[in-house]
C-alpha cells in the first residue's frame, strides 16, 4: 500500500515544490515509512510508501531507470517470473528481485501504453515520460486500488486519494448532485468514473488515463467470455483450480506476518487454509491470524461457533469483535471515521477498528470476498437447460454432480419452472418519499458489455461497478489504516478460470471449492451451505433505547436541499432491513456534509 501524486501543469508553469510536498504528506497515513518527490519543470511526482518487509527498496520512490522515464506507484505485481521472462525476450533485462514499480517501468519501456495488458495484480501508477511528454496513469483490472483525477484550467491532478486532489488550490469544492441523489436512492454511487464532488474523476477499473495534449481515459482490457477449459478427468479441474488459488495467495503474502478476515464460511476459511500451506513451504517462521465480527445476543448469529471450529483446526489464533458493543454512528463525528465521499454503513467503526486490530500485528490482511459472483449460478440454470432442449446435457451435470457430492442437486425445477411459464416481473422500486430529486448518475456504460454465454449472471456481478467501491472502503487511502487489504479471489487468474470452466458440477453450490477442501478444513465448515443471516445487527441495535435520538436528529441546512426531512420515516423498531438501511441514508449524508464543511 502507498499513496501517489501527479500533478502536471499544461501551461507550462513550473510545479510548486512546496504544493507537491504538502499534497504527498497528505498521503501519510496510507504510506507513513517514507515520503518524496520528483519535479521537473512542468511535472511532479510524489510518493508515499508503506512497507510489508517483502522489498525493502521499493520505498524508492519516484523512481526512473533512465532519467527520462519516472514512476510513482501502488503496486504489487502478480507472476513476477513470467513477466520477467517476457521481458528478456524483448530485451530488457531485470533483475528478478526487482521493485515492482522497476518492472512496471520495464513493462513500459517494452511495450509502450500496451504494457497494462501485459502486467497482473493490483496497481495504481502514474508514469511521466519525459521523451514524449505524457503521463500515463493506469488502475488494475477490478479496481483493486483507486484512482483520481481533476483537470483544471491550467493543471491535471492524479492520486489514489480523493481528499489529495481536493487538496490541490486549483480543485473546487462543488459536490455533483446527481451522484448525492444516487447515493440517497440507491446506497452507492452508480457511475463507476463518478465522485461526489462534480470536478474530480474516478479512473475506472481496468482504464488508464493519459496526459498529453489531450486527456483520454481509454479501457485496456475486458474480463474475456469466450474462454472454455475442458479436461477429461475430473480431479484436473482441482488439481489446477487449488494451483491457481494457491499462486494467487502467495503472491499477495510478501510478509511471514499475515491476516485474514475469517468468517465461519466456505470462502474465507479457504483463504486462510491455503494462505497457511503457502507460508509453511518455507522453513522461516510465521504468524497467521484470523478476525472476525460476531452477534453474541442482538441476534442469532452461528458465526462465531464456525470461525472458532475452522480457526482451531488450522491451528491459528482468532480476534473476534463483538458487534453488541457498538452503537449506530459511534464515533461519526470522530476524524478517524471521516470518508471522503458519502458513507451509507452506521457501523462503520465496526470495521474500522478491525482493521486497526490487523494493523497492529501485521501489515498483509485477506479477505474472502469474491467466490459468490465468480462461482454464482441463476437460479434458473437447470429450467434454462431445458428450455434449450438440453435435457441429455444437463442429466450428464446432475450426475457428475451426484458423483463428487454424493447427494442430489437441489435445481427447484418446479418453482423456476412456474416462474418461467406466468413471466413473472419484479416490481419496480419507487425512490423514497423523503428524496426531493430523483434524477442520479446511471450505469450507461453497463449496456455495451458483453454477455458470457453460460455464466451471465456471474460475469455481470464481477464486472459491476459495486466492486471497486467495496475495495475502496478497505484502502489505506480511505481509512487511514495503513495496512495493505488483499482479495485473492479476484486474482485476474481464478476468475477466468472459473469462468472457464464446466458450471455443473464444479460451480453449482462452489463443488470445487468443496472437493479441493476435503481433508483441509472440517467438514462441518467444508459442506456448509450458504446460510442468510437470522437477523440484521442493525436492526436489533436501533431497538436500545440509546438510538432513539437518530430518529430526531436536526438536519443541517445543506441536506435539506436534497431531503424532506419531515417525510423520513422512523427507524427505532422497524423490522424491515431494508427500510432502515434506505432511511438512514440521509442522517449518514448529513454527517458527511456537516464534517466536510458543505452545511
Amino acid at each position: 500500500m502507498s499513496g501517489i501524486v501527479a500533478v502536471v501543469n499544461r501551461d507550462g508553469a513550473p510545479v510548486d515544490v512546496r504544493l507537491l510536498r504538502r499534497l504527498t504528506d497528505a498521503l501519510k497515513h496510507a504510506g507513513p515509512d517514507a515520503q518524496d518527490v520528483w519535479v521537473d519543470g512542468a511535472v511532479g511526482l510524489g510518493h508515499a510508501w508503506l512497507g510489508t518487509g517483502r522489498d525493502a527498496s521499493a520505498g524508492s520512490q519516484p523512481l526512473t531507470l533512465d532519467g527520462q522515464t519516472w514512476i510513482t506507484a501502488d503496486a504489487r505485481v502478480d507472476a513476477r517470473e513470467d513477466l520477467v521472462r517476457a521481458l528478456s525476450a524483448h530485451g530488457r533485462e531485470p533483475a528478478p528481485e526487482a521493485p515492482d514499480a522497476a518492472l512496471i517501468l520495464h513493462a513500459y519501456g517494452a511495450w509502450g501504453e500496451a504494457c497494462v495488458g501485459k502486467l497482473l495484480g493490483d496497481y495504481a501508477f502514474a508514469i511521466w515520460d519525459g521523451a514524449r511528454r505524457r503521463l500515463l496513469c493506469a488502475r488494475d483490472h477490478f479496481g483493486v486500488k483507486p484512482l483520481y483525477y481533476a483537470e483544471t484550467p491550467s493543471s491535471v491532478i492524479v492520486s489514489t486519494s480523493l481528499d489529495c486532489v481536493r487538496r490541490h488550490p486549483g480543485v473546487s469544492a462543488a459536490l455533483d448532485d446527481a451522484v448525492i441523489v444516487s447515493f440517497l436512492r440507491d446506497g452507492a454511487t452508480d457511475d463507476p468514473a463518478a465522485t461526489a464532488f462534480r470536478h474530480v474523476r474516478r479512473v475506472p477499473a481496468a482504464h488508464c488515463l493519459v496526459v498529453g495534449e489531450r486527456i483520454a481515459v481509454k479501457r485496456y482490457w475486458r474480463l474475456p467470455v469466450d474462454g472454455e477449459v475442458r479436461y477429461r478427468r475430473g480431479v484436473d479441474y482441482v488439481e489446477r483450480f487449488t494451483e491457481l488459488l494457491e499462486h494467487a495467495i502467495a503472491d499477495r503474502l510478501g510478509t511471514r506476518e499475515v491476516g485474514v478476515l475469517m468468517s465461519g464460511g466456505l470462502d474465507s476459511t479457504t483463504v486462510a487454509a491455503t494462505a497457511k500451506r503457502c507460508l509453511s513451504r518455507e522453513p522461516s517462521p510465521f504468524t497467521l491470524r484470523a478476525y472476525t465480527t460476531v452477534c453474541e445476543r442482538i441476534i442469532p448469529d452461528p458465526e462465531s461457533r464456525y470461525a472458532t471450529l475452522a480457526a482451531r483446526a488450522l491451528g491459528i489464533p482468532l480476534h473476534v469483535r463483538v458487534a453488541d458493543d457498538y452503537q449506530p454512528f459511534e464515533r461519526w463525528d470522530k476524524p478517524e471515521l471521516r470518508r471522503p465521499e458519502p458513507e451509507g454503513d452506521p457501523l462503520l467503526a465496526i470495521h474500522v477498528d478491525q482493521l486497526n486490530d490487523a494493523a497492529t500485528n501485521g501489515r498483509v490482511l485477506l479477505t474472502g470476498h469474491g467466490a459468490d459472483p465468480a462461482m454464482r449460478l441463476p437460479a434458473s440454470y437447470a429450467v434454462d437447460r431445458l428450455k434449450r432442449g438440453e435435457l441429455a446435457r444437463l442429466a450428464s451435470e446432475v450426475g457428475a454432480y451426484i458423483a463428487y457430492r454424493h447427494r442430489f442437486p437441489r435445481l427447484r425445477l418446479g418453482r423456476h419452472l412456474r416462474r418461467w411459464l406466468s413471466r413473472e416481473a419484479a416490481p419496480p422500486v419507487s425512490p423514497p418519499a423523503w428524496l426531493r430529486a430523483t434524477d442520479g448518475a446511471s450505469r450507461d456504460a453497463r449496456a455495451s458489455m458483453p454477455a458470457h454465454p453460460t455464466r451471465r449472471h456471474a460475469y455481470e456481478l464481477l464486472t459491476s461497478p459495486d466492486w471497486p467501491q467495496l475495495f475502496e472502503t478497505y484502502d489505506a487511502n480511505v481509512t487511514g489504516v495503513p495496512v495493505h487489504v488483499r482479495h485473492p479471489w479476484f486474482d485476474r487468474r481464478v476468475v477466468e478460470y472459473l469462468l472457464a470452466i464446466p458450471p455443473m458440477p464444479w460451480c453449482f453450490d462452489k463443488t470445487i471449492v468443496r472437493v479441493a477442501m476435503r481433508g483441509v478444513l472440517p467438514d462441518a465448515i467444508r459442506l456448509r451451505p450458504k446460510t442468510v443471516a437470522a437477523g440484521d445487527a442493525l436492526v436489533a441495535l436501533l431497538a436500545a433505547p440509546g438510538a432513539r435520538w437518530i430518529d430526531a436528529f436536526t438536519p443541517t441546512p445543506a441536506l435539506e436541499e436534497y431531503v424532506r426531512r419531515a417525510r423520513v420515516p422512523r427507524v427505532c423498531g422497524e423490522q424491515d432491513a431494508t427500510a432502515v438501511w434506505t432511511h438512514l441514508r440521509p442522517l449518514c449524508l448529513d454527517y458527511w456534509l456537516r464534517a466536510h464543511g458543505d452545511g
